[in-house]
C-alpha cells in the first residue's frame, strides 16, 4: 500500500489523488484468479470436494470414509452452543493432523507478540498516536523474514486465556513460509494486505488477497503464506474468544454477503520430511514436526471456513441532505460482546463516496469516543488528515481522546464555504478497528522509530474563530 500523501494540497486535490500504487504433489501452486473459483456467502454451509464422490454422504462420520480417508472435525464454537450461533467444518484429509511430534517451545522467542495485555508487557496512554509506515525497501535487503516472523504487535485489550479481546498486529514479509505452516490457537485473523498480494493456501483450499481485500482465518485453521510480489506489509486484527458477522444494519447495501468468498478443496499428497506446524498459543510459539503437507484434505462440508472480502465491493450508505451519519454505518463485519450494539471489535472502512450534505463541515467532525479507535490506510488519502497519515501507517484513538480533522483540513473546508457542491472522494481507502475495551500499547510500538512523536503538532494550528455573533448560516 505505497502512495504517499503529498503536503500543501487542498482538499479537493486531496480527494482525486490517484493509487500509486488441484493438484495430488507439492508442485508449483496454482491460484484461483476470478471469483468463480471459489465459493460464496457468507455464514452459509458448504461443501467441496476436490476428488469426486471423496465427501460422505448421509453422515458426518461413517466406519470407513470414501478413498481411505479420515474424518477430522474442527470446531469453531462449543458443542452446547446455540444451533443458530455452531459453528464447525468436517474435514476428510488423508491422514490426521494429531499425527506430529510433541509441540517444543520455538526459539529463538518472538518477542514482538503479545496475548496478554497487562503492565508486564504494555502500556496506557490517553494521548492521540500515530505510526509512520514501515519502509519495504529496507527489508527487501534484510535477513529473510516471513508472515510469521514479521507479524509485530501494537496494541490489544483482555487475553487469549480468558477468552476475550483483542489484538491489532502488523507484519512486514519479505519471503514466503517455506515447509511450514502457521496455527493460531488464541483467536481470529482478520488480515489486511496493504502492499503486495498473499496466496493463501489453507485446509479449505486457496484465496489469493490483494491490496483492497481482506481475509479472515478462523481459530485453529493452519495456513502458509506465499508471497508472489516480493516484500509485503499490512494490518490484522485479532479477536479472542467470538467470530465476526455481518451487522445488523439493514437488508441491502454495505457489504453483500454473496461478495465474501471461500476457496474450494485443494489438497497436496506425499512426504514432507520435516514440515514444521507453527502454533501460537497464549501469545506464544510453539512448533511440532511432521513429515507431510497439513493441506491434505480432499473434501470439506461445514460453515467454519477462511474466506475473503473486495472491499471495492462495499456499498455505501451516506447523508443525502445535511449533518453526517454515525461511522457505524460504514462497517463491514462486526465481532458482538453480549451487551446489544457494543462491539469487541468493528471493522469499519472509509471508501470513496459522494458528499453532498449541505450547510455541512463533510470532514469527520471532532469529538470523543467511548470507543477506542485504532485506524489504518491502504491506499490514497483520508479525508480528515492532510498530512501525516501515510498508506501503511497507524493511529489510535483510546476511549474519551479527542481527535478529528488536523488544521489544514478544517482551514481548507471552511474556506470553501456554504456553496460547495457535492464532491466526490475517490482514490482512497482507509479502515478502522473500533472496540469498547481499552487498548493497551505493546512496549516496542511505544517505543518504536516509526512513532510520530509530532503527530499532536497537526491541531496546534487550530484557531479561535469565535467573532461573538450568530452563524451567517
Amino acid at each position: 500500500m505505497a502512495s504517499f500523501l503529498l503536503p500543501n494540497k487542498s482538499i479537493e486535490e486531496i480527494f482525486q489523488w490517484s493509487w500509486s500504487s488441484s493438484s495430488r504433489s507439492p508442485e508449483p501452486v496454482i491460484f484461483p484468479s476470478a471469483d468463480h473459483d471459489y465459493l460464496s456467502g457468507f455464514g452459509n454451509t458448504f461443501e467441496s470436494e476436490s476428488i469426486s464422490g471423496s465427501l460422505p454422504r448421509g453422515q458426518n462420520s461413517p466406519l470407513l470414509c470414501p478413498y481411505g480417508l479420515y474424518a477430522e472435525q474442527l470446531s469453531g464454537t462449543s458443542f452446547t452452543s446455540p444451533h443458530k450461533l455452531n459453528q464447525r467444518s468436517w474435514l476428510y484429509r488423508i491422514k490426521p493432523s494429531v499425527t506430529h511430534e510433541p509441540f517444543q517451545a520455538r526459539f529463538p522467542r518472538h518477542d514482538k507478540l503479545v496475548s496478554e495485555f497487562d503492565k508486564s508487557n504494555s502500556y496506557t496512554t490517553p494521548t492521540q498516536l500515530r505510526w509512520k509506515p514501515k519502509p519495504v525497501d529496507t527489508v527487501e535487503e534484510s535477513a529473510p523474514i516471513d508472515f510469521v516472523e514479521g507479524l509485530y504487535t501494537v496494541c490489544g485489550a483482555g487475553s487469549s486465556f480468558l477468552r476475550h479481546g483483542f489484538a491489532i498486529h502488523m507484519y512486514t514479509a519479505n519471503k514466503s513460509m517455506d515447509n511450514c505452516a502457521f496455527c493460531n490457537a488464541d483467536g481470529d485473523f482478520l488480515i489486511i494486505p496493504q502492499k503486495g498480494r498473499l496466496w493463501i493456501t489453507t485446509e479449505c483450499g486457496k484465496l489469493q488477497v490483494s491490496p483492497g481485500e481482506i481475509v479472515v482465518i478462523p481459530q485453529g485453521f493452519r495456513f502458509a503464506v506465499d508471497l508472489p510480489d516480493g516484500p509485503s506489509r499490512g494490518y490484522v486484527s485479532e479477536i479472542f474468544g467470538a467470530h465476526f458477522q455481518l451487522p445488523d444494519l439493514g437488508a441491502n447495501g454495505l457489504a453483500a454477503p454473496r461478495d465474501f468468498l471461500v476457496p474450494k478443496a485443494w489438497f497436496e499428497d506425499g512426504s514432507r520430511p520435516g514440515y514444521a506446524i507453527v502454533q501460537k498459543f497464549g501469545g506464544e510459539l510453539f512448533v511440532a514436526k511432521q513429515d507431510f503437507s497439513p493441506f491434505n484434505v480432499v473434501a470439506w462440508h461445514g460453515n467454519y471456513v477462511p474466506y475473503k472480502y473486495d472491499l471495492n465491493k462495499f456499498c455505501p450508505y451516506n447523508t443525502v441532505l445535511f449533518d453526517h451519519s454515525d461511522p457505524s454505518i460504514n462497517t463491514v463485519l462486526t465481532a458482538p460482546t453480549d451487551k446489544p450494539g457494543v462491539a469487541l471489535l468493528d471493522f469499519v472502512i472509509f471508501p470513496p463516496r459522494w458528499l453532498v450534505s449541505e450547510h455541512t463541515f463533510r470532514p469527520p467532525y471532532y469529538h470523543r469516543n467511548c470507543m477506542s479507535e485504532f485506524m489504518g490506510l491502504i491506499n490514497g488519502g483520508y479525508e480528515a488528515k492532510a498530512d501525516g497519515f501515510l498508506p501503511g501507517g497507524a493511529s489510535l484513538h483510546s476511549c474519551m481522546t479527542p481527535h478529528g480533522p488536523d488544521t489544514k483540513t478544517y482551514e481548507a473546508t471552511i474556506e470553501r464555504g456554504h456553496d460547495a457542491g457535492p464532491l466526490k472522494i475517490t482514490n482512497t481507502m482507509a479502515f478502522m478497528f473500533e472496540s469498547c475495551l481499552i487498548p493497551r500499547i505493546s512496549s516496542w510500538a511505544l517505543k518504536s522509530p516509526l512513532m510520530d512523536n509530532d503527530y499532536y503538532q497537526c491541531w496546534t494550528g487550530l484557531k479561535s474563530h469565535f467573532s461573538g455573533e450568530g452563524s451567517d448560516s
